[in-house]
């Protein structure tokens, strides 16, 4: 068992999710039951599901549960492209959010290459 709080990877996911629920604020009222919730639950997804696996004792526990935030970090990239495409979000901020979900898949990629048990 860590602390969560020690992981970049979480830090990183963290801002993510912030950046997501201040770039949702924006989205059309018509939009609060669907994209925007949506988003907003898999962005949290990805810190909660991290942070959950440290709470786990074994290191196979520890990476299934990064590979759920993996998934929902895919998830939310997704939602990013079609923010942008629908004119919710500006390219500019397109560009910023979509290089940090990136890192956060990077970061996770890497963690849990380091924590998959060898077979």
């Amino acid at each position: 068992m860590q602390n969560y709080k020690d992981l970049k990877v979480w830090t990183k996911a963290h801002e993510f999710t912030l950046k997501v629920y201040e770039l949702t604020q924006k989205f059309p009222r018509e939009e609060v039951y669907g994209m925007t919730s949506q988003m907003r639950r898999a962005a949290s997804s990805i810190p909660a599901n991290i942070a959950e696996g440290c709470g786990k004792y074994t290191q196979q526990d520890f990476a299934r549960y990064l590979n759920i935030a993996l998934g929902s970090a895919n998830e939310c990239e997704y939602f990013i492209l079609l923010s942008k495409d629908l004119k919710f979000i500006s390219e500019d901020d397109y560009s910023k959010i979509n290089q940090i979900i990136n890192e956060v898949k990077a970061m996770l990629i890497s963690l849990i290459t380091k924590v998959r048990p060898n077979h």
